[in-house]
C-alpha cells in the first residue's frame, strides 16, 4: 500500500499546481494621450512633489500631517484590515502543505464476566496525517487569490494615506480662510461704525434725512450676521481637524494661522502613460481583478478529482480477559474523489466566478478612467480659480476706488448715503470672495496633488508594520 501511494504521488507530481484556466489579460479601452487635455501644451513632464504639503512651507501644516499619520484611528482600522487579510492568506495557504495531527485517548471500564467482575484499562495514542495533492492548481489559485487579496488591502491603506492627508490640509486652509474672513469683517465693522457714528451726526446736525442712519445700522447688522457665521465654519473646521488627527474636538489643534498664505506654484502633471502607476487605487483594482481571475481557475479546479493521501500512527494497550494486548499500529490510505453530481452547483460557482472577473475588469477600466477626469478636472479647475483671483483682485482695487470717491461726495453734500452703503456692501462682499477664492486655489492646488497619487506613504506604511512586529515578538 505504502508503494503505491509513492507511486502514485510520484506520477502525478508533473501535474501539481497545473492550472486548467488562462489568466485574463486586462486592456483599456481608451488610448491613454500623450499629454493631458488641460496641461496647456506644456513640456513639463515633472509631477507632484514627493510630500507635496511641503511645497507650502507651513510648519504647522507639517505638525498636523506627522500626527494624522502617527495617531489617526482611522488609519489603525486600516492597518487592522491589513492584518486581517495577512492572517487570511496564512490560513489560505495552510491547506498547500500536510496536515499533522497527535489523538490520545484513555479509558477504564467494568463489564461482567462468567467468573465475576472485570476491570480494564485502555489507551491509545495515535500521529495522524493529511495531504491534498493540488493536482489542477486549485490551491495554489486560492493562495493567489488571498495574496492579491493582501495587495488590495496595502494599497487601499496607501489610497487612505493620500486621502486623509489631503482632507486635513483642505480642512487646515479652510480654518485659515475663516479667521481671515473673520478678520475681515472685523475691519468691516470698525469701519462700519465709524460710519455709523458720521451719519448719526450729520443727522443730529439736520444735514441728512432719518433713513441714512437706518441704512447704515443695518449694513452694520448686516456685518456682524455674517461674522457669527463665520464662526460657527471655523468652529466646525477646528473640530473636524482635532477629531482626524484622533484627539476629542478642540479649538487649538489647527493653529491660529489667519492669513491666507501664497498659493505654490502649479503641479505639473507629468505624463498621463505615468498616472497607473502612481494611484494606489488603480493598483488596488487591478490586484482586485487578479484576484477574482485567480478565484476563477480555483472554480474550474473544483470540478476535476481531488486526491488525498492519510496516513496514521499509533501505539495502544487494552486489557482483555486473555491478558494485555499492547503494540504499534498504522495505517495508510489514498482517496479519490471524482464530482459526478451536483446539481450544478460547481458549474455555477464557475460562472459566478467569472461574473465577478468580467465586474472586476470593467471596474478597473472604469476607475482608470476616472482617474484621468479627476487629473484633468483639477488642472482646468486650477487654471480657471487663478484667473478668478485676477479679475477679483482688480474688481477689489475698482470697490476700494468706488467707496472712497462715494463716501468723498457724501461727504461733500452731493449724494445721499445710498451710494455709500452701496459701495461698501460691494467692497466688503468683493474683499471675502477673494479671500475665498484663494483658499479655493490652495484647496485646487490640494486636489491635483491627490488626484496624481504617489507613493510618499510607503515609508510611513513600513515603519508602523517593523513596528508593529517588533512589538509582537516581544
Amino acid at each position: 500500500m505504502l508503494r503505491l501511494l509513492l507511486f502514485l504521488a510520484f506520477a502525478l507530481s508533473p501535474l501539481l499546481g497545473c492550472s486548467l484556466h488562462q489568466p485574463q489579460k486586462v486592456e483599456l479601452q481608451t488610448a491613454i494621450p500623450d499629454q493631458y487635455l488641460e496641461q496647456g501644451g506644456t513640456d513639463k513632464i515633472a509631477v507632484a512633489p514627493d510630500r507635496w504639503w511641503l511645497s507650502f512651507d507651513d510648519p504647522q501644516l507639517k505638525l498636523l500631517m506627522d500626527e494624522l499619520f502617527a495617531q489617526s484611528l482611522e488609519l489603525d482600522q486600516a492597518f487592522a484590515r491589513l492584518e486581517q487579510s495577512r492572517s487570511i492568506l496564512r490560513t489560505v495557504d495552510s491547506a498547500r502543505y500536510p496536515t499533522l495531527n497527535i489523538e490520545a485517548q484513555g479509558g477504564r471500564a467494568r463489564q461482567p464476566q462468567v467468573i465475576g467482575d472485570a476491570t480494564s484499562n485502555n489507551w491509545q495514542v495515535t500521529a495522524a496525517a493529511g495531504f491534498e495533492l493540488d493536482l489542477w492548481g486549485k490551491l495554489a489559485s486560492r493562495s493567489d487569490a488571498a495574496q492579491k487579496d493582501l495587495d488590495v488591502a496595502v494599497e487601499d491603506l496607501k489610497t487612505l494615506y493620500l486621502s486623509l492627508s489631503a482632507q486635513l490640509a483642505d480642512l487646515y486652509y479652510l480654518a485659515v480662510s475663516q479667521r481671515a474672513q473673520i478678520d475681515l469683517t472685523d475691519r468691516t465693522i470698525a469701519s462700519l461704525e465709524d460710519s455709523v457714528a458720521l451719519v448719526e451726526s450729520r443727522y443730529r446736525q439736520g444735514l441728512v434725512p432719518a433713513v441714512d442712519v437706518y441704512q447704515a445700522r443695518q449694513n452694520l447688522s448686516a456685518a456682524r450676521a455674517n461674522r457669527h457665521l463665520s464662526e460657527s465654519s471655523l468652529a466646525v473646521a477646528e473640530h473636524a481637524i482635532a477629531v482626524l488627527i484622533g484627539r476629542y474636538p478642540d479649538r487649538e489643534s489647527a493653529g491660529e494661522l489667519k492669513i491666507i498664505p501664497s498659493t505654490p506654484a502649479a503641479f505639473p502633471a507629468g505624463l498621463p502613460s505615468e498616472l497607473i502607476s502612481a494611484r494606489p487605487d488603480l493598483s488596488s483594482a487591478l490586484r482586485r481583478v487578479e484576484a477574482a481571475d485567480a478565484r476563477v481557475a480555483a472554480a474550474i479546479a473544483d470540478r476535476f478529482p481531488r486526491i488525498n493521501l492519510i496516513g496514521s500512527y499509533g501505539h495502544s494497550s487494552q486489557e482483555v480477559t486473555v491478558g494485555l494486548i499492547e503494540g504499534n499500529f498504522w495505517n495508510l490510505l489514498g482517496q479519490l474523489t471524482m464530482p459526478l453530481i451536483d446539481g450544478g452547483r460547481r458549474r455555477a460557482e464557475v460562472d459566478r466566478s467569472q461574473a465577478v472577473l468580467q465586474e472586476a475588469v470593467i471596474a478597473y477600466q472604469q476607475r482608470v478612467l476616472q482617474a484621468f477626469r479627476e487629473v484633468e478636472d483639477a488642472l482646468a479647475k486650477n487654471r480657471a480659480t487663478e484667473l478668478r483671483i485676477e479679475q477679483l483682485t482688480k474688481t477689489e482695487r475698482s470697490t476700494e476706488a468706488t467707496l472712497r470717491l462715494s463716501r468723498d461726495r457724501y461727504l461733500s453734500g452731493l449724494t445721499d448715503f445710498l451710494p455709500v452703503l452701496t459701495a461698501q456692501r460691494s467692497h466688503f462682499d468683493t474683499q471675502s470672495r477673494l479671500l475665498s477664492a484663494r483658499q479655493q486655489l490652495l484647496s485646487e492646488r490640494i486636489s491635483l496633488a491627490r488626484a496624481l497619487g504617489g507613493r510618499w506613504m510607503n515609508e510611513n506604511i513600513d515603519q508602523r508594520l517593523n513596528s508593529a512586529k517588533a512589538d509582537h515578538h516581544e
